[in-house]
């Protein structure tokens, strides 16, 4: 199989993976911090405007974070595997000046 296509994969498997576990951890944390569901629908009137925000900023910055490291973490994983990062993702070291 296409090495690109492979790599493909466990890129997206990763990503979406790690989206879905932040996402019901999130909640749990909503639940725990608020007493309360996270909204679900922002245009609710039982939805507030702060509380509409706070959860779209907090689940979209969580989310994100999350599949960028377990994307990194798969590149790592990876390189360790094959000798050598994916085929379009370059070395994730700094770079030298």
């Amino acid at each position: 199989m296409n090495e690109r296509i492979v790599w493909r994969g466990v890129g997206l498997v990763s990503g979406v993976a790690a989206g879905i576990v932040t996402r019901k951890l999130l909640v749990v944390a909503w639940r725990r911090v608020e007493g309360t569901e996270p909204p679900t629908n922002p245009l609710s009137s039982r939805t507030t405007v702060p509380e509409a925000l706070a959860w779209a900023v907090a689940s979209a910055l969580a989310v994100a974070v999350a599949r960028r490291v377990a994307q990194r973490g798969a590149a790592e994983a990876w390189k360790a595997a094959t000798g050598s990062y994916p085929e379009g993702v370059e070395g994730l070291a700094s770079p030298t000046a």
